[in-house]
């Protein structure tokens, strides 16, 4: 059977589509429509996103997702390498007991081959842990680092938190990613990213990402990405403008030079509409409500009303644009590139003057 990329090249062929064309209509970098293509995972900011765009693509070529991503991972599989020293070579003797000694070896390694290429995965390009499957469930502690990898029924991880260690267990790795917590069982469904709180505080404390779950075989575990959730020390205001709530400009946590939407002396409710070009799991978090977020394709329309700000995460640069609309006047942004994952603020601050500022902060 053909590979993945194979396939997928071939499809596309078979359409008339040029790359120009499939990187316009699904807001796909051709960068990455090449890697798909081709077969190059290296072009990819992690695995998750890799799966992401090799679904969305098979969809919009008119392939079974599932399929594609079936042979990618038996790839993957296949390509893994093997523990050096694994497999030693014997120099030949010509008395039969220790031939049969030699053929009995040979078994013995091939069969521990075998089970190491089926639970074998390397450490990815962040030096993430990474999990794989046991012979009995598993405990893992989540600290600074994520765990990414594939669960199972049983295991456990260990959350950190002021009143010690909370235990989660995997309670189910069919059709949905299901976590039972002290607060009850959590679910988190295929390609979504989720903020959880599991432990009743009202304060998200991990989040979860599902890249692979079988919707008929539970054996078979979950692709989970989980990681702590930081604590944001500017988390927004509920009840209206508070000005004293406003953080100054020199306060704002930023990597690159904001973009001022409009200057006032006052604070005022705006609201954002988030109009959707392409496919993009998005998420958003309006003053210090809880963070919402969903997948969306071309034509739909998100709004949000903040009174002091907005932060929001997109999986798909470029393929949402923003449209803020503040004192009768409207404004229209467009954030990123086609591929980047992007996580912005839309807020409020205060200049050294006194006067308030509408800006656009891109985030870590």
């Amino acid at each position: 059977m053909d590979s993945y990329g194979i396939i997928l090249k071939r499809k596309r062929e078979e359409k008339n589509l040029d790359l120009e064309t499939v990187a316009r209509e699904t807001s796909i970098t051709i960068e990455y429509i090449k890697g798909l293509e081709e077969e190059e995972t290296g072009v990819f900011p992690g695995e998750p996103y890799m799966i992401g765009f090799l679904r969305n693509y098979a969809e919009y070529l008119g392939i079974n997702p599932e399929t594609v991503i079936a042979l990618y991972r038996s790839k993957v599989i296949q390509e893994a390498p093997l523990p050096e020293g694994l497999l030693v070579k014997h120099k030949p003797r010509f008395f039969w007991p220790l031939v049969i000694g030699i053929s009995c070896l040979g078994v013995a390694a091939l069969s521990a081959v075998v089970l190491l290429i089926i639970k074998f995965k390397p450490l990815d390009k962040k030096n993430n842990v990474v999990l794989t499957a046991g012979m009995a469930p598993q405990s893992y502690e989540l600290g600074d680092r994520p765990l990414d990898g594939r669960f199972f029924r049983g295991d456990q991880i260990l959350i950190p938190s002021e009143n010690g260690k909370i235990v989660l267990r995997v309670s189910s790795t069919l059709s949905a990613f299901g976590l039972d917590t002290p607060v009850g069982t959590l679910y988190v469904d295929l390609a979504e990213e989720v903020e959880l709180d599991v432990d009743g505080d009202a304060q998200n404390d991990i989040i979860v990402y599902v890249s692979d779950i079988s919707s008929t075989d539970a054996a078979r575990g979950a692709e989970v990405r989980i990681l702590l959730r930081r604590q944001d020390n500017d988390m927004l205001p509920i009840d209206g403008v508070v000005a004293a709530d406003i953080i100054s400009e020199s306060e704002v946590q930023r990597t690159h030079q904001p973009h001022i939407i409009l200057e006032d002396n006052r604070a005022y409710p705006f609201t954002v509409n988030a109009t959707f070009r392409g496919p993009c799991v998005f998420r958003s978090r309006v003053d210090r409500r809880q963070s919402e977020e969903n997948y969306f394709t071309s034509g739909e329309i998100v709004t949000m009303t903040a009174n002091n700000g907005l932060r929001v995460w997109m999986s798909n640069g470029n393929t949402v644009k923003f449209t803020v609309i503040a004192d009768t006047r409207s404004f229209d942004l467009d954030m990123g590139k086609a591929g980047q994952v992007l996580v912005q603020d839309i807020r409020w601050v205060r200049d050294s003057e006194g006067r308030y500022r509408l800006v656009v902060v891109e985030l870590d």
